[in-house]
């Protein structure tokens, strides 16, 4: 309906209506049986991921079938793939197999790509997360120099609005996944806040230590590990719709009877790029909180109790 006026009425053959308020969740059940045509793993969120580990033919094999599925799936619901924005990445040793997906009775053999955007997110074949830095800070840059091209004179609290509504969300977003930990990454980011801290009326000559005080903010590598040990507490304590154990392991270790009860075992990590995964940095941070921090129930209880600690 526009102004008023009602479109005739059409046949819909396949999918869902777009923009209607049931729409999303018709597309949901349209799609909610897939994930029993695939036999490996399968993760459907904006959108469909396949992806299994290759540790001999078999599994090569195997994931084709599964695109194979996708291919016969798709022709008989008439909800067509777009071949072209089909990608493949291998993650790790690089492989020189090719996999096709078949559309309108025609193979197209599926790109094979070295970084990829996933949910606001650039994934790499080696899981470093550089290319993510530099995203972000290209983004908090050009918005920071939109605001100092129309504020001459910001106080502390216009300034605080617009940083954390429009500059801090690029330089936080999804942070327990792309956490940097290479020093050149960690300095680019937090050479974004220097540089907005700058913009107060009355700030400009003063230590950056000093802007941050007045300005009750900190320095991001705080910010990152505040927010990694609120996402573990939430994930331990059942608050995250996910399962702890695909995270942590409890320790169980009967004679380590100092600080908290929900203490978490370290594993070796022989690649660095491992070692700096949220499920690795965190446990001895985790671990070394004091038993009064950890022992809430409610988010904001922890997080009020670990300002605290980190106050004193």
């Amino acid at each position: 309906m526009v102004n008023g006026r009602f479109s005739a009425w059409a046949v819909v053959l396949s999918a869902v209506p777009q923009g209607s308020v049931l729409g999303p969740l018709l597309f949901l059940l349209f799609i909610s049986e897939l994930p029993d045509w695939i036999k490996n793993s399968i993760c459907m969120f904006a959108d469909t991921k396949i992806w299994t580990r290759l540790t001999n033919p078999m599994d090569a094999e195997s994931l084709q079938k599964d695109l194979d599925s996708l291919s016969t799936w798709s022709a008989q619901w008439q909800l067509k793939f777009n071949p072209e924005k089909c990608k493949l990445m291998h993650i790790g040793h690089k492989q020189d197999i090719k996999y096709t997906i078949r559309q309108d009775n025609i193979d197209w053999n599926i790109q094979e790509v070295s970084e990829e955007k996933d949910l606001g997110v650039l994934t790499t074949c080696t899981l470093k997360v550089a290319r993510q830095c530099q995203a972000a800070v290209l983004k908090a840059n050009r918005i920071l120099g939109m605001v100092h091209r129309q504020f001459s004179d910001l106080d502390r609290k216009s300034f605080l609005i617009i940083y954390k509504g429009f500059i801090k969300p690029h330089l936080e977003y999804a942070m327990q996944t792309w956490s940097p930990y290479q020093k050149g990454d960690i300095e680019d980011l937090e050479k974004v806040q220097r540089r907005a801290t700058r913009l107060v009326k009355g700030y400009l000559k003063l230590p950056y230590e000093e802007r941050l005080r007045k300005l009750r903010l900190t320095t991001l590598p705080t910010r990152r590990l505040q927010g990694d040990l609120i996402e573990t507490f939430k994930i331990i304590t059942g608050k995250e719709q996910v399962n702890c154990e695909t995270f942590f392991q409890m320790n169980r270790n009967v004679y380590d009877t100092r600080g908290h009860c929900f203490k978490l075992a370290t594993s070796r990590s022989r690649l660095e790029v491992r070692h700096n995964f949220f499920s690795q940095r965190v446990i001895p941070h985790w671990n070394r909180l004091p038993a009064h921090v950890v022992a809430y129930d409610t988010v904001n209880t922890f997080k009020n109790r670990l300002d605290k600690e980190w106050g004193n």
